[in-house]
């Protein structure tokens, strides 16, 4: 369907893309994966026409339609939700000018060809598609999608500019649903997603007709949705036949594998420069002599792929702790008329690992504001236990760097009270190596915000951390990185995220957060999905 033929782009002394060549089939599902900046972004903006390559070219049919979820930035006014979401239907009648001119193509074509057999695979969704699009039918797939995506049916009649950033992106992402390309990109489509949505959503896109390629750092959300895997890494495209752990798996091997190579190419190497310095100067073995040494020269060297850096991350240790960390008593918040809890009562224990979960909303980042002490509330009471030592880490925190400070001023600036504290080493082991400390925190990017925001909350210790998202903009291994080091401290742990692996790994407390009020639940977040989906069958 879409076929990258050895594209080639560099920025200045740095190589994006060295030679890479890559076929998108019409039914693929592919996670675009590699560490910030290998070039997943940039690969995105090649395919839909917003850069060029320096070299190499992408061949791609007329017929073929592309649809792009970007990670932020859309935004809508002027209609209802329910009219925002019909404008996706504005194709119907391109749809059918495909179907004809599509027909009119296929007379000329040869029917054992790739390509015939592909756009008959495309005409097949374009059918299906305006079947679909009948009035009554548009009707339902609006509500369904509009459902699904977490709006409710009074949502319908609001108008658009009402909304959220992150509702808003709900909106562009369902008319992109709606509209149904033969390619959809989504570029962290799940960052602005709640638990329940984000599962409707990997069921949708388990069934889509058409072909997905997704960059995503919840390796959850990829193992469910994808089955092929393109590595970007240092220039170079890597493809493994299956999802984000099965490419986790192989990776690991091919390495090891090349690895093995190296070592005994080398080896071979050696045993021949023996040979030619052992026989170089006897005349009966001359003509062995210039045969390896001519064999050596042709020799295509095998290359050890470079070791990418990793963060390295521990929290200090926390200071001794009481039993009872945080109790909630008849707690009352709103805003303005906006009732967000009203008689809340909650108790968190020592050792308690709880994942805060809900409609977006709902209140979980307002909770963990409160807890930690930077939210007013109305009515209520909120006590910590004699020892409790909060460490919070914001959901915007990362957003909210003085932009005057360099890195290093910025985590210097929170240090209070501990003689141990050591922000050049911090920064270090978060990559911030050397000149890298003294940049100023406005020319970094999201995901170099976030880690001096994790270097900020290292320098003071404390036995109960809040952590609000903290996996923002964080690559795959970072956040394992960040998993490991949470796992290893010994303190009360309590987190607002949806990435279900990462909590998976952490969690064994479950707060619910909802407009009807909360519940405790003992279990991860896996189970807490399954307990829902078994209490919506019993409905």
């Amino acid at each position: 369907m879409i076929n990258l033929r050895n594209i080639s782009l560099a920025y200045g002394k740095k190589t994006l893309f060295d030679g890479i060549s890559q076929v998108i089939g019409p039914r693929d599902r592919i996670a675009l994966v590699g560490s910030n900046g290998s070039g997943k972004s940039t690969l995105i903006r090649l395919l839909t026409n917003e850069v060029e390559a320096d070299d190499g070219e992408i061949e791609k049919p007329e017929h073929v339609t592309i649809g792009y979820l970007p990670q932020d930035g859309i935004a809508v006014s002027g209609k209802t939700l329910y009219e925002e979401a019909e404008t996706a239907f504005g194709n119907v009648m391109e749809l059918r000018q495909r179907l004809e001119e599509a027909e009119e193509r296929m007379a000329d074509m040869d029917t054992a060809s790739e390509e015939y057999y592909d756009l008959v695979d495309l005409m097949g969704g374009w059918e299906q598609q305006l079947d679909e699009n009948e009035p009554e039918k548009m009707k339902s797939r609006i509500s369904r999608i509009l459902t699904g995506m977490g709006f409710a049916l009074e949502d319908f009649d609001r108008d658009g500019g009402e909304f959220s950033g992150g509702w808003q992106m709900r909106i562009a992402f369902a008319k992109l649903l709606l509209q149904a390309p033969s390619l959809i990109i989504l570029d962290e489509p799940t960052n602005h997603l709640d638990v329940v949505s984000q599962h409707w959503v990997e069921q949708y896109l388990k069934h889509y007709q058409g072909a997905l390629v997704i960059i995503s750092h919840d390796r959850a959300f990829l193992d469910v949705v994808t089955d092929r895997t393109l590595e970007l890494k240092l220039g170079k495209m890597n493809s493994y036949k299956g999802n984000y752990s099965f490419y986790e798996k192989e990776s690991v091997a091919r390495k090891e594998q090349l690895r093995k190579a190296y070592d005994n190419q080398r080896k071979e190497i050696q045993r021949q420069k023996d040979f030619i310095n052992r026989f170089r100067s006897n005349v009966k073995k001359a003509s062995m002599v210039q045969s390896r040494i001519k064999a050596l020269e042709k020799m295509e060297l095998i290359e050890k792929e470079p070791e990418e850096k990793k963060i390295y991350l521990r929290f200090p240790p926390s200071p001794p702790a009481s039993n009872r960390v945080i109790t909630i008593e008849n707690l009352h918040k709103s805003y303005g008329e906006n009732v967000v809890f009203e008689g809340l009562d909650l108790r968190i224990e020592k050792g308690d690992r709880i994942a805060i979960v809900g409609v977006n909303g709902a209140g979980k980042s307002t909770l963990a504001r409160i807890m930690a002490e930077v939210e007013p509330y109305q009515e209520g009471k909120v006590d910590f236990g004699i020892n409790t030592v909060i460490g919070y880490f914001a959901q915007q925190q990362a957003e909210e760097l003085d932009p005057n400070n360099t890195v290093l001023q910025e985590v210097e600036a929170v240090v209070q009270d501990n003689s141990d504290a050591n922000p050049r080493g911090a920064l270090g082991a978060l990559l911030f190596s050397g000149d890298d400390a003294f940049k100023n925190t406005r020319v970094l990017s999201g995901g170099e915000r976030n880690r001096v925001a994790l270097a900020k909350l290292l320098m003071r210790p404390c036995n109960c951390l809040i952590l609000d998202e903290p996996t923002n903009h964080l690559d795959i291994q970072s956040k394992e990185v960040l998993q490991q080091a949470i796992n290893q401290f010994e303190g009360t742990v309590i987190i607002v995220s949806h990435d279900r692996f990462f909590l998976d790994g952490i969690v064994d407390k479950v707060l619910e957060v909802s407009p009807k009020g909360t519940r405790m639940l003992n279990c991860n977040l896996s189970e807490y999905v399954e307990k829902l989906e078994a209490e919506l069958q019993e409905k």
